[in-house]
């Protein structure tokens, strides 16, 4: 048997699992899990979560394991969903749930799976409690070091080794009295008192702050016409302030017609030919197709943001501009009110949908991009479609506008030149935004993950044997030089193949795969979402599978030589 480990078993480790039973060769499979309940995933796990915390992907939008998300949650008995906050007359396809709904989800879809491994003659051993500390490259197999939670250690080998550890958040959030890193684990935002609250971040994580807060000074209920207000008895100084470079909220979840319609210009087809043809030009003809994507599904909304005289440069400011005309909680209002009845009479918005599907193909041309390129679409193209795809449960919203009702609740504007500062004050922070300073008691960063270095991988063999480095991209025509190796430049993330393994020279073993969020953010910056666990983990089973039959044919060939020579 082909020998594989799984570090993680959230779910890109799942859907990883999930393709690797499909092998025809019979698999050995370790799966190391640094948590005492394997399956649940750090971003859903119910001591990373407040209740409150909603997940922002619909029930129809979740690739499904073994079953969809809607199908385990209608086998529920009445006393199971009440535990799990969920009513049986709110479960439907395109209805959002507690994060800790999709942890228990994928533990019971785990649990499932390892149910069927041995009936397709696979052997799996799920390893708890039992942290990774070490990863290191022989000639022929990989070796795991791990330590297990009574802190001894020990070393196994492997063929086939994944990288599967999803989000990388701190051990410790309170950096200081009154300062977080981080809003997870959200229990450790109960320690707020009634005091002012800043929370960098306007996006989902933010919300997720502003929500677990919030929760432990009052909380949320519906008044006799059916609306959603917020109730406290905290004094007048507990008050929370969201703060954006742009200042403003997320918009609510819009319907769209699942599975997606085809795009008709913006095709992978015609991609990948300008990945083949466009060279330095990429970028500047890939936001050509998008413009005529966007004037063939929606004109009138080309012709309202003056698309045909759009650049690269300002495609974002247009986008972005009618928004921000507006208070941000009579956008949402209105943002709102208009999602909900679009879902009522099932009706997508044209350019809203047209944008997310470009979205999706648009990943694979990134890579491609030279490190001009590359730092203008971060820059400028990034924004919109990152806007329009993630995009925040009604419920979320509702939670906002009645906190701000209740006066608890207000929206800042940073612009690019604010400053914060943590080392000056006691608790906190303060944010200076020009002349203006704002002092908070209580300070959040919940500007969600990061991408992080090629040197910041945990696994100190794979530093010291060379075999990681930041991801290499061309330069830009003007820059590059005679040779070839200065022709291209380090721009972050991990340098690897199509297969997601590291790229070196060394005469070790290629088979360590690395489908860890944080360092795939920086080439994928759309790579977060539960969807892409399940393509990274399908890409890289396939990938194990092929070289695992290869190995199962070239051993059952070499076993046949050797009996016809007997």
């Amino acid at each position: 048997m082909s020998r594989i480990a799984i570090i993680g078993s959230g779910p890109t480790g799942i859907y990883t699992l999930k393709g690797l039973l499909e092998s025809d060769a019979p698999l050995a499979i370790t799966i190391y899990e640094a948590n005492a309940d394997p399956g649940k995933g750090t971003p859903y796990h119910p001591r990373a979560n407040d209740r409150a915390m909603l997940a922002n992907i619909a029930s129809i939008e979740l690739p499904p394991v073994t079953e969809s998300l809607t199908a385990w949650l209608r086998r529920k008995a009445s006393p199971e969903l009440a535990m799990l906050g969920v009513g049986a007359e709110d479960i439907g396809e395109r209805e959002f749930y507690p994060r800790i709904v999709l942890g228990e989800y994928f533990q019971a879809q785990f649990q499932a799976l390892l149910a069927t491994a041995s009936t397709r003659g696979h052997v799996v051993h799920v390893r708890a409690n039992h942290r990774v500390v070490d990863v290191e490259l022989g000639k022929n197999d990989i070796a795991v070091e791990v330590q297990h939670a009574d802190g001894g250690k020990a070393r196994q080998a492997f063929d086939h080794v994944v990288m599967a550890t999803g989000h990388d958040w701190p051990e410790t959030t309170e950096t200081k009295p009154g300062f977080f890193i981080s809003p997870w684990p959200a229990e450790n935002l109960d320690t707020i008192g009634d005091v002012s609250v800043g929370v960098l971040g306007t996006s989902l994580s933010g919300i997720d702050a502003v929500v677990s807060v919030a929760t432990s000074h009052g909380s949320f209920m519906l008044d006799e016409v059916g609306q959603l207000q917020y109730h406290t008895e905290a004094a007048s100084d507990f008050r929370i302030t969201m703060m954006s470079r742009k200042g403003l909220l997320p918009e609510a979840d819009f319907f769209c017609i699942v599975p997606y319609v085809p795009l008709t210009l913006f095709t992978q087809e015609a991609v990948d030919r300008l990945i083949e043809t466009a060279g330095d030009r990429l970028l500047d003809e890939l936001f050509n197709l998008f413009r005529a994507q966007l004037f063939s599904d929606d004109p009138a909304y080309a012709e309202r943001v003056g698309l045909g005289l759009l650049t690269i440069e300002t495609i974002a400011d247009a986008y972005f501009a009618e928004r921000e005309r507006y208070d941000p909680f009579t956008w949402a209002s209105l943002n709102l009110g208009e999602a909900k009845a679009n879902k009522a009479s099932k009706t997508t918005v044209a350019w809203r949908y047209s944008i997310l599907r470009m979205h999706e193909v648009l990943l694979h041309a990134v890579p491609h991009l030279n490190a001009k390129d590359l730092k203008r679409f971060h820059k400028h193209f990034k924004a919109l479609f990152v806007d329009d795809y993630a995009t925040v449960p009604h419920q979320s919203i509702e939670r906002l506008l009645a906190l701000h009702r209740a006066g608890r609740l207000s929206v800042l504007k940073l612009g690019s030149d604010y400053q914060l500062d943590i080392d000056g004050v006691e608790n906190g922070a303060v944010i200076s935004v020009g002349e203006d300073r704002y002092r908070y008691e209580a300070f959040i960063d919940a500007t969600g993950q990061h991408a992080v270095s090629a040197w910041d991988v945990p696994f100190p063999s794979l530093i010291r044997q060379g075999v990681v480095r930041e991801a290499l991209t061309e330069k830009a025509p003007s820059a590059l030089a005679a040779r070839e190796d200065t022709a291209k430049v380090a721009t972050g993330g991990i340098d690897l193949d199509s297969q997601f393994r590291p790229r070196f020279e060394k005469a070790l073993s290629h088979n360590l795969y690395c489908i860890s969020i944080p360092f795939l953010l920086h080439k994928l910056p759309f790579v977060q979402g539960i969807t892409s666990a399940e393509d990274l983990g399908t890409i890289v089973a396939s990938a194990i599978i092929e070289v695992s039959c290869k190995g199962s044919v070239n051993r059952s060939a070499d076993q046949i030589e050797l009996a016809g020579k007997e």
